[in-house]
């Protein structure tokens, strides 16, 4: 009897960005029985009743069908186990292959253990997050000053409610109405821009760069709303940043301690960036706004990422 043979392929294919695996099984040989001969008989040596003929031929034809099956029992117990076996072989594979896959997603998506250095600063930005601003805190309106002087150096300042504040791109005379969710942490953003990169916060102040849409956006109510889209992107607020970007910024931090702040500033220049890409007016910032998350997100999640200033969009800063 011929042996049955099972034939196997896996295949890898790329569906959507995932590996799939599929199984072609091919069809099974059919078996073959092979033959038994009779044996011969000397009919001049052998003088047989017809009783004992009778028993004989039953005996051949016992010893004959038990032969097959034995074969057919052997042959199948084989088939059998070749196919646990090699099931065994291609689920261990899909196992480990599954689990591999979920193991780098799992590295890349669940919250990490933090480090204390990590811990304090979190929960140092995490205060900054709390503090609303408040218009009747001297310490709330030197800071609002400061931001003057640092945008307009060869102007007088101001008093702090004044239509003069709408040039620097606050909705009133009194910016203090224009914070709302971005909080006082929007004011130091703002001030640490103009500090750290003074030609680019200029240069967006003034809208020197590019074409300029006849209706522009407001300058200092833009960063209030980058700073607010930053904290809710990032996942700030939450127990452990549970996302992805949130998670990315958690080894920014520990490398800088001013991450959210740089971070902020990349932003500011990302954002005008994609406003003179689409050519975009003033109804179209929050399209603008949600282009620059999806950039940022993006930025984020690139490989050997240890430093804001790894961020392609970083060199846009000067």
């Amino acid at each position: 009897m011929s042996s049955r043979s099972l034939r196997r392929r896996l295949h890898h294919g790329d569906l959507d960005g995932k590996r799939q695996e599929h199984f072609d099984s091919s069809g099974l040989d059919s078996l073959s029985e092979p033959l038994l001969a009779d044996d011969d008989y000397t009919e001049t040596k052998k003088i047989c009743t017809l009783e004992d003929l009778w028993d004989d031929e039953r005996k051949k034809a016992q010893f004959h069908w038990t032969f097959i099956f034995s074969n057919l029992i052997a042959q199948w117990a084989q088939w059998l186990a070749n196919v646990v076996i090699g099931s065994g072989c291609i689920i261990g594979r899909i196992f480990s292959f599954s689990s591999a896959t979920l193991s780098m997603q799992n590295k890349r998506t669940l919250p990490p253990s933090l480090s204390p250095l990590q811990e304090e600063r979190l929960r140092k930005l995490r205060q900054r997050l709390e503090v609303p601003f408040d218009g009747s805190k001297a310490e709330h309106q030197d800071a609002l000053k400061k931001l003057w002087n640092l945008a307009y150096p060869d102007r007088e300042l101001p008093s702090l409610k004044s239509d003069l504040w709408k040039e620097m791109g606050w909705q009133g005379s009194d910016p203090s109405t224009d914070f709302r969710g971005g909080g006082f942490i929007s004011l130091e953003n703002l001030i640490f821009f103009a500090m750290k990169y003074p030609d680019s916060f200029q240069r967006l102040l003034h809208k020197q760069d590019g074409t300029r849409a006849e209706w522009e956006y407001p300058f200092a109510v833009a960063g209030i709303n980058i700073s607010f889209m930053l904290a809710q992107m990032l996942n700030l607020q939450a127990g452990l940043p549970s996302s992805m970007s949130g998670i990315c910024f958690l080894k920014l931090l520990e490398e800088d301690e001013m991450a959210f702040d740089i971070l902020f500033c990349v932003a500011f220049q990302m954002m005008d960036a994609q406003w003179l890409a689409k050519r975009a007016t003033y109804m179209e910032f929050n399209e603008v706004l949600k282009s620059t998350k999806a950039q940022l997100e993006r930025e984020l999640a690139l490989e050997d990422l240890s430093s804001v200033k790894d961020l392609p969009a970083y060199s846009m800063l000067r």
